[in-house]
């Protein structure tokens, strides 16, 4: 067994797709309407036939918690206490947040050590803030 897709949420699909194409750098895997959504999903261009992120919309109405949807309560309760939605990986974190920084990604955390790993933490303009730790 092995992952071949993982998510994040998004509040925005066609905001997420421009921010994980263009800014981050990863490319377009499949993009087909479903239902008022897309599936949509981007991979990394170092290896494409390789796990795919899922640009999954938080918006479901019929998952609720105190009559707002659910995944945006949640995605809310992360980052309002500084926890990443996911991990990327790097092999030099200082010239991946350099170059991030230099495409106007916001970070919540500059490159720190933790532990054995250095790790970096920004905000992916769709809701959700994302780790990469150099690996």
């Amino acid at each position: 067994m092995k992952i071949g897709i993982t998510s994040v949420l998004v509040d925005d699909q066609e905001k997420a797709h421009q921010f994980y194409t263009d800014v981050l750098g990863f490319v377009t895997k499949e993009d087909a309407p479903v239902g008022d959504a897309r599936w949509l999903t981007v991979t990394s261009p170092e290896g494409a036939e390789g796990v795919e992120l899922l640009l999954e919309p938080d918006w479901n109405p019929d998952i609720q918690i105190n009559g707002a949807p659910a995944a945006k309560v949640f995605k809310k309760t992360l980052v309002d206490a500084g926890i990443p939605w996911t991990s990327f990986g790097t092999d030099d974190i200082q010239k991946e947040y350099e170059r991030l920084r230099e495409r106007g990604v916001q970070f919540t955390m500059e490159p720190t050590q933790t532990g054995p790993v250095t790790t970096a933490i920004f905000d992916d303009t769709c809701g959700n803030l994302i780790m990469v730790a150099e690996i």
